[in-house]
């Protein structure tokens, strides 16, 4: 935890804004996962969906009942911490860190893509200088917007998620009721069913329409009363996103018919008739889809690009807001230096971390446009990695992440049900099975163990189809470990061992400043009954 004299995060963000958090987050994805799911998994795209999906929800029970129970500004990483010790937190904070980086990138791309849709100046293929320099100024934009403050940007998201919430239902409703045929939905699956290998990278893919959840466990720590608020926000947001990525995918694939094309490698594919495979139009998936739909499509045709650009930008300032919170976190507990827990006198947001991450963000917004702006250098992505473009390499960073990530908090989960059964769960994820470890009465959880397999299995697919995240990503984690030990090493802490802390005042003390008092008097007593067994049985 900071220190008291330093000025600590303002407590600002509502229910509202605790959902529009994560919906700004969550709810973009699919405006960028759809068309790269639909380019590889095909006829199967609404499979890699469900399978996706199905990992999604444990990952959102687990997150519910961990950023409920430890409302801190680490997230996954802080979970992970405390659950299976520094080091391991470290991993894990790490790897978020590349996918909030990466999203701050990702979706300001997008973000272009879908402006493009309206603005043909703006086509990365047609004007890549154009493309490169306005997505360089909305990141560094949102880096400002993020060091005045989170009220400010937790507006921004609020409206803007609700016209989409409002959107994507409107194009479903009209889409479902005009222009979808179940028997060519049947059709495209049986006929357009992808190899094996595509449906592991489809699948692969298929979680960037899920991830995001992190945002609602960054913000806790500003959030009012967040073992109240966020079960009940956490909730609603798996089933909203989870609904919307499942009906796209199906009205997709029973909107218009597929035919066979081959790729730029000469392999045959199948492709959505309106969807060619082009990365300019596989980031712009939704508006697309939207234009198709009969009677409502000519209206949509002119404003889902505008909130599609508007949408994925509030996800990309989502980026700069959790990596700045991770690492503020990742500071407060001696995995990074202090100079990332500063907090501003005037804003009182973490300025340099906002700063530095952004920054990382540009880099990886270089290494991403290259192939587009210079020739030689798409040459050599074609040679040694399958020709894929800047988009790709975006989503194969943001999967490994993302996949890592989620891995390491299903295990930490785990392990704070069997080191701290004590501290009280105002929501706790079902399929538990109850035994004694260490005098205490704990629970197992049944579905961390289903959502472990499930998000290992993707990680998997996600090493085997991706050439650029197979490389990119296991050096990002090898560069952090590094400087990791360096960073212990020069602080004189233990390397691979844990730091010594008290949990026990530190939980008390986090409750306490969430405004949980009921909690917290239950946490007390609770202590004081398991000390008291403790000496009754010595």
């Amino acid at each position: 935890m900071p220190k008291s004299s330093n000025p600590e995060l303002r407590r600002s963000v509502t229910p509202w804004g605790s959902f529009s958090w994560g919906y700004s987050d969550v709810g973009a994805d699919i405006f960028v996962g759809l068309g790269l799911v639909l380019a590889w998994a095909a006829g199967a795209s609404n499979v890699a969906f469900l399978f996706a999906g199905i990992v999604y929800v444990c990952i959102g029970l687990a997150y519910t009942e961990l950023a409920a129970t430890y409302p801190v500004a680490g997230g996954g990483q802080y979970f992970v911490m405390r659950g299976l010790g520094d080091i391991f937190g470290f991993i894990a904070g790490w790897a978020v860190l590349l996918d909030f980086t990466i999203d701050v990138t990702l979706f300001a791309w997008t973000s272009v893509d879908y402006s493009s849709q309206l603005l043909p100046a703006l086509v990365n293929s047609v004007h890549p200088w154009l493309h490169f320099t306005v997505v360089l100024a909305l990141v560094i934009g949102l880096c400002l917007l993020n060091v005045v403050g989170v009220r400010e940007s937790t507006a921004f998201n609020g409206v803007v998620s609700a016209l989409d919430v409002v959107s994507e239902s409107c194009i479903l409703c009209f889409g479902f009721l005009f222009a979808f045929r179940p028997h060519l939905l049947i059709h495209t699956m049986q006929f357009n069913w992808p190899s094996p290998y595509q449906l592991m990278l489809g699948t692969s893919l298929a979680i960037i329409s899920f991830v995001g959840l992190e945002s609602i466990s960054q913000a806790a720590q500003e959030t009012q009363r967040p073992a109240s608020i966020i079960p009940r926000t956490s909730v609603a947001l798996i089933l909203t996103i989870l609904i919307f990525a499942l009906a796209y995918s199906n009205l997709a694939l029973g909107l218009q018919p597929w035919h066979p094309i081959l790729d730029a490698h000469g392999h045959p594919q199948q492709f959505w008739q309106i969807f060619p495979n082009n990365a300019d139009n596989q980031g712009k998936a939704v508006a697309l889809l939207a234009a198709q739909v009969p009677y409502y499509g000519a209206f949509a045709a002119l404003y889902v690009p505008v909130l599609g650009a508007v949408l994925l930008l509030i996800s990309s300032n989502s980026g700069v807001f959790g990596s700045s919170r991770i690492a503020y976190a990742m500071s407060s507990s001696n995995l990074l230096p202090s100079i990332f827990q500063r907090v501003h006198s005037r804003f009182r947001t973490p300025a340099i971390s906002i700063v530095f991450f952004s920054t990382i963000a540009v880099i990886e917004l270089l290494f991403a446009a290259a192939p587009a702006l210079y020739p030689h250098v798409a040459a050599l992505y074609g040679r040694f990695f399958h020709g894929e473009n800047g988009l790709e390499f975006l989503a194969d960073l943001y999967a490994f992440g993302a996949a890592t990530s989620y891995s390491f908090v299903f295990l930490g989960l785990i392990g704070l049900r069997l080191t701290d059964p004590l501290s009280p769960r105002k929501f706790k994820i079902p399929l538990n099975v109850p035994f004694r470890f260490r005098g205490e009465r704990v629970e197992f959880p049944i579905v961390a163990v289903i959502g472990f397999v499930g998000i290992v299995s993707i990680l998997l697919f996600t090493l085997r189809t991706h050439a650029l995240g197979r490389i990119f990503g296991p050096s990002w984690l090898l560069l952090g470990l590094i400087l990791y030990l360096a960073y212990r090493h020069h602080r004189r802490l233990p390397l691979l061992r844990s730091q010594k802390r008290d949990w026990r005042s530190a939980q008390t003390e986090i409750l306490r400043r969430a405004g949980e008092l009921e909690l917290m008097d239950e946490y007390v007593a609770n202590l004081k009954a398991s000390d008291e067994r403790k000496r009754r049985t010595a």
